[in-house]
Formats: C-alpha cells, sequence, structure tokens
C-alpha cells in the first residue's frame, strides 16, 4: 500500500514539491551561512518526494540550543508558512474519504516543516 501511495503522491504534485524544496536547498546552500537550513530543505524533499512508509521521530538525547536557535530562525523566515500551507492541503484532502491518506502525510510534513532541526526522518 506504501508503494501505491507513493507512486500516486508523486504523480499528483509530490515530485514538484520536492523539487521546489530542493532548489531551494541548494540557493541557500550557495551561502556559506545557509548551509544548515539548506540541509534541511534537502531534508524535507526527501520526505515530500517518497512521504508514505517514513515516520517524523523526535532527535534523541534533546536538541541543544543550537538546534533551537536555528528552529527559531527557520520558523520566521518561512517555516511557520510552509506548514501553515501543509495545514491548508491536509485539511482540504481530509473532506474525502479517499483523501484521508494524503491528509495524514501532509500532516506529518508539517510537523517536519514547522521543527525540522529537532526530529529525525525514519524509514
Amino acid at each position: 500500500m506504501n508503494f501505491l501511495g507513493n507512486i500516486i503522491w508523486l504523480l499528483f504534485g509530490g515530485f514538484v514539491a520536492a523539487m521546489g524544496y530542493i532548489i531551494g536547498g541548494f540557493m541557500l546552500c550557495i551561502t556559506i551561512v545557509g548551509i544548515p537550513w539548506g540541509l534541511q530543505c534537502f531534508k524535507l524533499a526527501g520526505v515530500v518526494l517518497w512521504p508514505f512508509g517514513k515516520t517524523i521521530v523526535p532527535k534523541e538525547g534533546g536538541t541543544g540550543c543550537l538546534s533551537f536557535l536555528c528552529n527559531i530562525i527557520w520558523l520566521l523566515t518561512g517555516g511557520l508558512y510552509t506548514s501553515l500551507i501543509h495545514l491548508v492541503f491536509g485539511a482540504l484532502f481530509f473532506i474525502t474519504i479517499i483523501g484521508i491518506p494524503f491528509a495524514r502525510q501532509h500532516f506529518k510534513l508539517m510537523e517536519l516543516s514547522l521543527l525540522p532541526f529537532s526530529r529525525n526522518v525514519v524509514g
């Protein structure tokens, strides 16, 4: 079921969304200061490309004050906007019965795109 969900996701917008994260990651990595945020964009692109079967878990052992600071900067420069977009799409997909699995993936992506420095992807 995960494979079929991933194929449908990929064909109906997952590839385009992943390319957006990849392009954003490359643009951030061009600047030396933006490399940590660019790497998080690449992490998000991997999950957006193939979300079914992956789980988002908090980092073990705490995240530290540097991750906290990076999360705050992420939130203020686009993370909150990205999370709200995933929330809106999740709510729209949740209206129909057939869209519920895709809504769950958007809610998972919302969690990761809100605080990426304190989350890991498993699976």
